[in-house]
């Protein structure tokens, strides 16, 4: 597990990733900076990633960024964990595409 990037989450609408990166630039390099957005909207989802150059550098963020205050919401810092493997398909529980849906009366 890489433990130089971290999981921001609670985070104000209101942080892009520049904001991002300015706020956990004083713990070290940082390599890259990203707010998650919603793909239909553009707007944050509230969450986003931080990753350091190296892992001690994020290990100080992490104790020292941890339940701190922006705009009045308490943000989460941890160390990221690997995105778990979805299985693929529609979505609603329905088992994916029904092919005679349209010939379905209601």
């Amino acid at each position: 597990m890489d433990k130089k990037k971290l999981f921001v989450g609670n985070l104000p609408w209101s942080v892009n990733e520049q904001a991002l990166k300015d706020m956990f630039s004083s713990y070290g390099e940082i390599t890259e900076a990203v707010v998650i957005s919603d793909r239909y909207t553009g707007r944050s989802k509230g969450f986003g990633f931080v990753t350091f150059a190296n892992e001690a550098d994020a290990e100080k963020a992490v104790a020292e960024m941890a339940n701190k205050e922006i705009e009045n919401r308490k943000i989460v810092v941890n160390v990221a964990k690997p995105r778990e493997e979805r299985p693929r398909g529609g979505g609603g529980g329905g088992g994916g595409y029904r092919k005679d849906f349209n010939r379905r009366r209601f």
